[in-house]
């Protein structure tokens, strides 16, 4: 009796621990991306279809691992990350399941998706130069390459090496201008910089905008944000390589995970992500630029002017990033 209750109690602890499957009619999520970016998107996709969606959030790294330890016993309909490297890797570790969808194909751009269709960018985001209009003449810029000359010197800010932003950044340099350029560019960039590499974009832009350093690299939804709140802020974006391959751009997207329990639904999920009803809420509520190239941006970005980008196809991002990390390190950007 004391062992059948000892048993008993530890199938309990079992039960209690494992992840609930999805109930008919329900699509659950596992998201990289903050609450507040996406449950507005979520109950719009659920007054429009009737179908319901739970969400788990948290780092991509955990999400994945969790992905990968639950196997075929997953919950998880749908991965949603920020960052092709981040799905490149995803799929690599055979988490994701490809996806036939002629909507897809037609809302995402072939250079915004996976070659094997096992993920597809939802939201586009621009890495770009921005500098101080008080300190810099535009006519002076030219490309992310051009940042390494020496009349830089002591006047460049960057985020640190270790943020996937810049890896994939530096992965696609690579597919564009190979080892031994890439590697002279980066060594240019850290002989360039007015200080350490900071944590964040943010506070890369507020370096620029008190005067601690002339140019930067960030993803513009972060200007756009802080334009949001301060828009006297002495700080504006620069398209680069314009007359060469363009202004490089990751994406957040996602992709129906390999062991989904629904994966229509999954399917219908991220094909609704795709549509021009949630391309504008993309767009409106992170100041991203939409996948989709009917959907126009957010007044305040597209006040930016539009731009060339890189359309070298983001999955090398994932596929280069090792390579990047290793020039990056020994190349001293920390």
């Amino acid at each position: 009796m004391k062992a059948a209750f000892r048993f008993a109690v530890v199938l309990l602890g079992l039960l209690a621990g494992a992840p609930a499957l999805a109930a008919p009619g329900e699509v659950v999520v596992y998201s990289s991306r903050n609450e507040h970016l996406i449950k507005p998107l979520f109950e719009r996709f659920t007054a429009d279809t009737g179908i319901k969606v739970r969400y788990v959030t948290d780092k991509e790294g955990p999400l994945m691992q969790r992905l990968r330890a639950e196997g075929a016993n997953t919950p998880a309909d749908v991965l949603l990350t920020v960052d092709a490297g981040n799905l490149w890797a995803a799929s690599e570790m055979g988490l994701l399941q490809a996806t036939d969808s002629e909507v897809l194909e037609n809302n995402v751009p072939a250079h915004l998706r996976d070659p094997e269709n096992r993920w597809f960018g939802l939201s586009v985001r621009a890495r770009t130069i921005v500098y101080n209009r008080e300190k810099v003449d535009p006519a002076a810029l030219s490309g992310y390459a051009a940042l390494a000359e020496p009349e830089w010197r002591g006047r460049l800010c960057l985020r640190t090496s270790k943020k996937v932003y810049n890896q994939s950044l530096v992965a696609m340099l690579l597919a564009e201008h190979g080892e031994a350029r890439t590697e002279e560019i980066v060594r240019g960039w850290v002989r360039n910089l007015a200080a350490p590499p900071f944590a964040s974009d943010n506070e890369v832009l507020s370096a620029i905008a008190a005067g601690q350093c002339d140019v930067g690299i960030v993803n513009t939804y972060y200007l756009g944000r802080m334009l949001r709140a301060t828009p006297e802020l002495p700080v504006t974006v620069f398209w680069p390589d314009q007359d060469g391959s363009g202004v490089h751009v990751n994406v957040s997207g996602a992709g129906v995970t390999k062991h989904a329990p629904n994966p229509e639904l999954g399917r219908r999920l991220i094909e609704w992500l795709s549509s021009a009803e949630a391309q504008e809420m993309f767009a409106g509520l992170n100041l991203e630029y939409p996948a989709n190239p009917e959907v126009p941006a957010d007044p305040l970005i597209a006040a930016w002017g539009e731009f060339k980008p890189n359309v070298i196809n983001v999955s090398n991002a994932g596929r280069l990033q090792a390579r990047a990390v290793m020039l990056m390190d020994r190349s001293g950007y920390r």
